[in-house]
């Protein structure tokens, strides 16, 4: 039996491209909404964990199975074990033939690259940025108002609720930023 997997990452992308893609070749389609990091996915573990001996798995692109070699390998080999073929349309891969394990090997190299590619030049960019000021939470800045606020919380004229309520806090960040102003302030004596 030829089956067809198809898998978007979130909610709002439409299946229906890999699905009109699929029809030709496949009398069921497994069709799930999840994250391409890892195969732990509920459909696909379905194809896996059922007999489908002499089956061929049909797929859009690799991508849709993962984006990542070692789980694309493993799932490949899996699949071998099993005695289920895979073939990826985008890639004119099919895993029944010699050529089509070695492609699956290249492809999947060829992914892992990128992905790698793609990680170096967002750290690159992180890196210019932290330069640059531009990365990560901007230092908060207290004003008079906040300190006063803070005065008169650790005098005991006003609760905590009331501070985080002056403040606009929720209860975890209105301590955080009590005890940096407090570092901040290290050795001044707010109080007063």
């Amino acid at each position: 039996m030829n089956v067809g997997y198809v898998k978007v990452s979130i909610s709002d992308q439409n299946p229906e491209r890999q699905r009109e893609l699929l029809k030709p070749y496949v009398e069921e389609i497994f069709e799930e909404i999840a994250s391409g990091k890892d195969i732990e996915r509920p459909q696909l573990q379905k194809i896996l964990s059922s007999d489908r001996k002499g089956d061929t798995i049909y797929v859009e692109s690799i991508s849709r199975l993962t984006r990542n070699t070692l789980d694309f390998l493993k799932l490949v080999e899996q699949f071998t074990s099993k005695g289920i073929n895979l073939v990826s349309l985008k890639e004119n891969i099919d895993t029944s033939t010699p050529q089509g394990e070695f492609m699956v090997t290249v492809f999947a190299a060829l992914l892992e690259l990128e992905r790698d590619i793609t990680k170096e030049r967002q750290r690159e960019g992180i890196e210019i940025a932290r330069k640059e000021g531009r990365y990560g939470r901007p230092k908060f800045e207290f004003t008079k108002e906040f300190v006063d606020v803070y005065r008169k919380w650790k005098s005991g004229q006003i609760t905590a609720v009331q501070a985080m309520r002056l403040l606009g806090l929720k209860k975890t960040a209105f301590y955080q930023r009590m005890r940096e102003l407090e570092e901040q302030r290290f050795g001044m004596n707010l109080v007063q």
